[in-house]
């Protein structure tokens, strides 16, 4: 709870700023739940409230912004008017040209084969592929072809013989192997959250 008081000194004392809470669900639960040793939790979410109380009666250009995976698990007082009002639902986009400009950036320092269609390999992604999932994919797909080139390894080889040069059949393989991080039924779950909550987005 200290720290927690600090981080709001700290932060009005750097105007304008923003405070950015991740994982909020795991900061600021739910009241009253079972498993809360003394109820250690119960005062951290009760001086935030205080403290977020206190924002909006002092000042217009301190922020304060969280993220949270389980939003039904936040205690219920810090989403009224006035606290974190205002929710964004970001959800999994699986459209081709949005996931080819993410495989872009994640392999930027790659050496692809010409082989290699990055908006053919955004279509073969499934579509609850997440962000961790398709940068799980690129580091995979490099390994796989680092690992070809070690065993074809030659001592008195060129600098350009051993680049290590990642091709379709790499990201294939590897996607072939990977499970999403997120399921099927756990993504409709999310997005009936998303409507119950936030409505169509």
């Amino acid at each position: 709870m200290i720290r927690l008081f600090f981080v709001y000194i700290k932060a009005r004392s750097a105007r304008p700023c923003v405070i950015f809470f991740d994982e909020l669900d795991s900061l600021a639960p739910a009241r009253g739940a079972s498993g809360d040793s003394g109820g250690v939790m119960d005062r951290v979410v009760s001086q935030m409230l205080a403290e977020i109380d206190g924002v909006n009666d002092s000042s217009q250009d301190l922020f304060i912004i969280g993220a949270s995976n389980r939003p039904e698990l936040i205690d219920q007082a810090l989403l009224r008017p006035g606290r974190f009002d205002k929710l964004l639902y970001v959800g999994v986009n699986s459209e081709p040209n949005y996931r080819e400009r993410i495989l872009a950036a994640l392999t930027r320092k790659f050496k692809l084969h010409e082989n290699v269609s990055l908006y053919s390999v955004a279509v073969k992604c499934p579509p609850n592929f997440t962000g961790a999932d398709m940068y799980a994919l690129c580091a995979d797909a490099w390994f796989n072809a680092a690992k070809r080139k070690v065993l074809s390894h030659h001592s008195d080889a060129s600098k350009e013989e051993t680049e290590v040069i990642v091709e379709i059949n790499d990201f294939i393989k590897v996607m072939d192997d990977l499970s999403p991080s997120l399921s099927l039924a756990e993504l409709r779950e999310y997005e009936e959250m998303r409507d119950r909550r936030f409505g169509q987005i």
